[in-house]
């Protein structure tokens, strides 16, 4: 292996040993094929492509080609996104309410959920 695949993933292309920096993906059903910067992580569906190779890409008649430009100041994900998701995990793992200020339940009511499973209260 060089040292172009040894710092990150390598062009998909059979016999091509240089460093992926786009990455491919079809949409089947819309006849189309998109192009754009490299996925944070490898996808079994996805081809990385060098950017020589991204720049010839050639589709079959009928097909056509999204390409997204990459910027040389996308270098992952943004602060916001970052965020974003630090704010939904930390709203997940927060209890919403606390077990006392829960309302008496009638007979039969549901008393908690999680998934497909739900507590109801006992008969007895």
């Amino acid at each position: 292996m060089d040292m172009s695949t040894a710092m990150g993933r390598g062009c998909s292309r059979g016999g091509c040993r240089r460093k992926a920096v786009l990455t491919l993906t079809y949409i089947y059903a819309d006849s189309v094929a998109v192009v754009g910067p490299l996925a944070t992580f490898a996808e079994p569906h996805a081809y990385d492509l060098c950017e020589m190779h991204g720049d010839r890409l050639t589709v079959p008649n009928g097909w056509s080609v999204i390409r997204q430009e990459r910027s040389p100041l996308d270098s992952g994900p943004s602060d916001a996104d970052l965020m974003a998701i630090a704010d939904a995990v930390r709203e997940v793992a927060m209890p919403s309410k606390k077990e006392d200020d829960r309302p008496e339940l009638a007979r039969g009511q549901e008393i908690g959920r999680r998934g497909h499973l739900r507590a109801v209260p006992s008969q007895g």
